[in-house]
């Protein structure tokens, strides 16, 4: 793209639909370098074509209507995306852990963060479908200088996603056999419409599990997933009793999703 500091909206946005549909997506991090306009300018030419029905949003960027709904990102990928909110709303989310819980993590990089400040908490038992986030209270278990009272982490088992979480009917019948008071949902998009969603299908399943096995359901999800929607609906938001997010979800989000979600956290 040549220099396009100085156009218009409408001229603007028909050079990122016209990218997305000759390379199936885009970032915001090269739209704002190829287009020399800000980061939030980008997200609201993104919002507007979503809004239109031309593009859907994805973390970090945009991709064509037809591969939105089954593109899953790696973990690697989502990792580098909002790193800034990530631990914010890990931080929120921490406190909201009592000693001696019985608490459930799903996979995610949200969920990985939060997870490094749950090896503090005593005598935690921990329900994960996430590799990462197992890996993470074991290393911490190895480094403990003391040998204070280590978290009891069960694994689900499964078969593993691009986003190294286990799914599938191994990680279903293992999680519905159990019981915990809280649960730590990731999710890879929320919508007043389509609730919380992801593209795979199987994940979407084990994410209905955790949800019946838990007392109490926290999403941990940052504000560029507020209007992204996944193949699979696994929940309503009505089914949410708490959203931790960051303070970049605009005003009118946070009083749509309140109208449907018990509580919503803006964390930082």
């Amino acid at each position: 793209m040549a220099d396009t500091s100085n156009l218009l909206a409408e001229q603007r946005r028909a050079l990122i639909l016209d990218e997305v549909r000759r390379r199936g997506g885009v970032r915001v991090n090269e739209l704002t370098r190829q287009l020399n306009v800000s980061d939030m300018t980008i997200r609201r030419d993104l919002d507007a074509l979503a809004r239109a029905g031309s593009v859907e949003k994805v973390h970090g960027g945009a991709v064509s209507v037809e591969a939105a709904r089954t593109h899953e990102p790696g973990f690697e990928a989502k990792s580098v995306l909002e790193p800034s909110a990530k631990e914010e709303i890990a931080r929120a989310a921490a406190a909201l852990v009592q000693p001696g819980s019985a608490i459930a993590l799903s996979g995610g990089t949200t969920t990985f963060a939060l997870a490094h400040r749950l090896t503090a908490v005593p005598d935690l038992t921990v329900v994960t479908n996430s590799v990462r986030v197992a890996d993470v209270f074991a290393e911490a278990q190895r480094d403990r200088a003391e040998g204070g009272p280590a978290a009891t982490v069960v694994l689900t088992g499964g078969v593993r996603t691009p986003s190294d979480a286990l799914v599938g009917p191994v990680a279903d019948r293992s999680i519905r056999s159990l019981r915990f008071d809280l649960l730590f949902l990731g999710t890879h998009g929320l919508s007043l419409d389509a609730g919380l969603s992801t593209p795979n299908l199987a994940e979407a399943e084990t994410n209905r599990a955790f949800i019946g096995s838990a007392r109490r359901t926290v999403v941990v999800a940052d504000h560029t997933k507020w209007g992204t929607v996944g193949l699979s609906t696994f929940a309503d938001l009505t089914e949410v009793d708490t959203w931790v997010t960051d303070t970049g979800l605009p005003d009118d989000a946070a009083t749509a999703a309140r109208d449907r979600v018990r509580e919503v956290l803006l964390a930082g």
